[in-house]
């Protein structure tokens, strides 16, 4: 189907507002009929329905045009009826539209022109009758062509000529006329199949449309560039004749003595004025588009701005971001508090939230405590809601009962009875904390050099506590954390002056694990210095780099394996002596089965400052909870330590 855009010309009536209390008129309302539908407009019909189906798409931004111009909104239609005689509108156009509101107002204006595009129609050769059933209105402009009430549409857009539009009309022919007969004998085929576009028309249609604004935008350049180019040739030609004219003055003007030459001077200085105000007036118009044009390049530049991926945190490191953190901390203050802060904030961007830094940073550095972990790493660990947590286990509840043929359908068929064995155990979040002093007369400088030393001080204390508290014990029995030495049941004496460990204690540690020393791979060996310097002189020793990429591993502190054990070294255990053995003395090494075990932590890594106005200076604490417990002793303890004697 030629989807031709059709118009339909109709002439409207003006309302004339009363003035504004300053004499001005915002806006004047115009309305008439887009009509087809009368006797005096024959051959061309559109009844009502079509209008009625027609309005949808419009109505949702019912804009009113001028002369047809996408690009000049005038107003917008206010009320609109679809009646037997056909479409009426009522329009609002607004005094902003200056020259088009102007003429409207004046009377030069006073037509309507409705374009659409006809989606059904028929047409009846015979009687040349050609009716619009369904139509879709594009668009309602003002324009200065007068209502004709002879033709129903205006060819002058959509058509070259009547005869073209005669060609378009039969395109919906729906009857023939049958040979022989009169015209009013001839009865109409109806065909009701819906029309569509071909893909390959449309995309023609397309191509043809783009083809068609390309020639014009290039016919436009070149009528510019030649309207240029006229323009400057007559520039010059004027320029040209005025040199002359003043050249031929001045030699005129010098025979007639001083009084022509000021006289000269005078003329030559109002030609300059002219040139100067001409000359002013057209940068005046370049600056004002220059104006315009940065609008859209700042509109442009927000729009990037706004839907560019990525954050703007990056553009501040992390460093950056921990040291404006601590700082803040320190002083007591907001991140935007102080100099630095704000520096780095904005160097990230303003939207920075000082509570996800703090997230940060506090994520940061307990992961730094936890690679500094060497003990704890190897215990399960859950999250704790809060610092106590009831945990139900399952310890061994015995065997099962084997049934002989002659008891089933006993009583004995069922096997023996077990009283079943689960427990509950008690998992205590115990806080380990740091404190730091800090004078009052610091300044900001000098705090921030001082911030990364203090930073790396309260990370390691906490490391080495907790790595500690796992391996020895913190306190009196198990409070607050009880270390895998205090659960120790059997113990290899090594010596003191006799000899040093050897791989053959560590093999009897494990012995001494029972059950939970059956898989190696699933055991440690914790040793102190002393006993990782006295494996070395054993020729049987594999270290890391004797086994290479078969002992590759994430432990921290893994310093061999003994029998695919891994052996992990640990400065926390005590100086080598000898004297009476205890939990937490004289203990050289623990052989420890993870899995009776389990750890767990509340919250991570927590930040306070408080002022001490009595002493002058402010404390600023690290804290965290964390702890660990056994989870059954059926089938021993899980751990076994060797001591010197």
């Amino acid at each position: 189907m030629d989807k031709r855009v059709l118009y339909i010309n109709s002439s409207f009536q003006k309302d004339m507002p009363l003035p504004t209390a300053d004499g001005k008129i915002d806006s004047i309302h115009i309305e008439g009929y887009a009509n087809t539908t009368t006797t005096d407009r024959t051959g061309d019909i559109i009844p009502k329905t079509a209008w009625e189906k027609g309005l949808e798409n419009y109505l949702k931004n019912p804009i009113i045009l001028a002369y047809h111009d996408h690009d000049e909104p005038i107003g917008r239609m206010v009320e609109h009826k679809v009646e037997d005689r056909g479409l009426w509108i009522k329009a609002r156009i607004s005094a902003a539209a200056e020259d088009t509101f102007n003429l409207v107002k004046d009377g030069v204006l006073t037509a309507f022109s409705v374009g659409f595009i006809i989606k059904d129609a028929t047409y009846d050769a015979v009687t040349d009758l050609f009716i619009i059933k369904e139509l879709e209105l594009l668009e309602i402009s003002v324009v200065s062509v007068p209502c004709n009430q002879d033709s129903t549409f205006s060819i002058s857009k959509a058509f070259k000529d009547a005869d073209e539009y005669d060609s378009f009309k039969k395109q919906f022919v729906v009857a023939e006329t049958a040979k022989g007969q009169p015209p009013a004998s001839v009865q109409s085929v109806q065909s009701k199949k819906e029309k569509f576009m071909d893909p390959k028309e449309l995309e023609a249609l397309l191509a043809n449309a783009a083809a068609s604004a390309a020639d014009q935008a290039a016919k436009a350049v070149i009528a510019a560039q030649e309207k240029a180019a006229k323009e400057k040739a007559e520039k010059d030609a004027e320029e040209a004749a005025f040199a002359a004219k003043i050249e031929a003055e001045v030699t005129k003007r010098i025979e007639v003595g001083q009084s022509g030459a000021e006289k000269l001077l005078a003329e030559v200085e109002k030609r300059l004025e002219e040139q100067t105000t001409a000359q002013k007036s057209v940068l005046d118009g370049l600056e004002a588009t220059i104006a315009e044009k940065s609008k859209e390049l700042e509109a442009i530049t927000k729009s990037r701005m706004t839907f560019a991926s990525g954050s703007a945190d990056e553009a501040a490191s992390y460093a950056e971001r921990e040291k404006a953190f601590l700082l803040a901390k320190v002083k007591g203050t907001t991140i935007e508090g102080t100099k630095y802060g704000r520096s780095v904030i904005e160097k990230a961007g303003a939207h920075v939230a000082s509570a996800t830094w703090e997230l940060e940073v506090s994520r940061n550095m307990e992961a730094e405590i936890r690679r500094q972990l060497v003990v704890a790493p190897i215990v399960r660990s859950i999250d704790m809601q809060t610092n106590v947590m009831t945990i139900p286990v399952n310890p061994e509840a015995g065997d099962a009962t084997w049934i002989t043929n002659a008891q089933f359908g006993t009583t004995a068929s069922p096997g023996s009875a077990q009283t079943h064995q689960l427990k509950e155990i008690t998992l205590n979040a115990y806080k380990v904390a740091t404190m730091e002093y800090l004078a009052y007369e610091e300044e900001e400088d000098s705090l921030l050099a001082l911030l990364p030393v203090i930073r790396d001080a309260m990370v390691r204390r906490v490391a080495r506590a907790v790595d500690k508290a796992f391996l020895l014990g913190a306190g009196s029995g198990g409070d607050p954390v009880k270390g895998f030495s205090i659960y120790d049941a059997t113990s290899v004496v090594v010596p003191t002056n006799t000899g040093a460990a050897s791989i053959a204690n560590l093999r009897a540690l494990r012995k001494d694990l029972g059950v939970w020393g059956l898989d190696p791979a699933s055991i440690f060996f914790i040793v102190s210095t002393d006993v990782y310097y006295d494996l070395l002189d054993d020729t049987n020793f594999q270290t890391v780099a004797n086994v290479g990429n078969q002992a590759a591993t994430f432990l921290t502190g893994q310093v061999g394996v003994i029998g695919s054990t891994p052996v992990l070294v640990s400065s926390q255990f005590p100086t080598k002596a000898g004297g009476a053995a205890t939990a937490s003395t004289n203990i050289g090494a623990i052989a420890v089965a993870p899995a009776n075990f389990i750890g767990g932590n509340q919250r991570g890594l927590r930040f306070d400052t408080q002022d001490l106005v009595e002493t002058q200076r402010k404390v600023m604490v690290n804290s965290l909870r964390t702890g660990m417990t056994q989870l059954s002793t059926v089938n021993g303890m899980g751990v076994s330590a060797l001591r010197w004697s």
